[in-house]
């Protein structure tokens, strides 16, 4: 009888006849992980299957291919940590979200696990919404690289100049020079300042909106364009509630 145990975060949940539920996860060593829990509808249960929970998870099956089933318990629920912040919870949500919708199922992704537990912890415990909404661009770039449909921000794609960088490119991904674009600037999507590599120069650093709604901007539409469109999806709605809050909030 195959069976594990591992870290997880609690990606959804979703109720299976009257008291049961379908729990994703995605877990250290497994990946993104489904499982069936039971009685997980309870009041003393429900708390536990929050987006974003950590857990420790203990999974059972006959046989390796069978959903199998889930043994959870709660080690951090940051959440909690956040109820007065609907611009945070909206954070978690669309992380999850995007996990849930994006990765293959069983397929490990521990540098992902790693990295959402940082952004998540990242969410709760800054001091500023622009600190954890930096972080959140960046993490959704590097599920994107993940994925394997990386950007390349390091040096302009024309001259292989890391200077003065202030374009990226819609087609390809690749970083653009300010005085390179041309005729083209205008049909460029807008580098934030934030997402330059560092040791590059001549972009002036900013923590306004604008720089925020760049860089959403940006990885939306190459997840849109790289991940969601080729199979007819659209991003999922908990990631265009928070773009949509960022814009009144920030």
């Amino acid at each position: 009888m195959p069976e594990w145990q591992d870290d997880a975060i609690v990606l959804s949940a979703r109720p299976f006849g009257e008291t049961d539920a379908v729990v994703s996860l995605l877990t250290r060593e497994h990946g993104r992980h489904a499982g069936l829990v039971y009685a997980a509808q309870s009041r003393r249960k429900r708390g536990a299957f929050e987006a974003g929970n950590a857990v420790q998870a203990s999974w059972r099956a006959r046989l390796d291919e069978q959903l199998g089933v889930y043994s959870l318990e709660l080690v951090k629920n940051p959440s909690s940590l956040v109820l007065d912040s609907p611009l945070r919870l909206a954070g978690l949500s669309s992380a999850c979200a995007l996990l849930e919708t994006t990765l293959a199922e069983r397929l490990p992704q521990a540098e992902l696990f790693h990295s959402t537990t940082a952004l998540i912890d990242i969410i709760a415990l800054s001091d500023t919404d622009a600190d954890w909404l930096r972080l959140y661009v960046r993490w959704e770039l590097f599920l994107l690289s993940q994925l394997g449909f990386g950007l390349r921000l390091e040096s302009c794609t024309l001259t292989g100049r890391t200077d003065n960088l202030a374009y990226v490119s819609p087609r390809t991904g690749h970083a653009v020079g300010r005085d390179d674009a041309g005729d083209f600037a205008p049909r460029m999507l807008a580098l934030p300042a934030f997402l330059v590599p560092e040791g590059s120069s001549g972009h002036v650093c900013s923590d306004s909106a604008s720089e925020l709604e760049n860089g959403f901007t940006l990885s939306a539409h190459f997840l849109e364009r790289r991940v969601f469109r080729p199979v007819d999806k659209e991003l999922p709605q908990a990631r265009q509630r928070l773009a949509d809050l960022m814009l009144k909030i920030c």
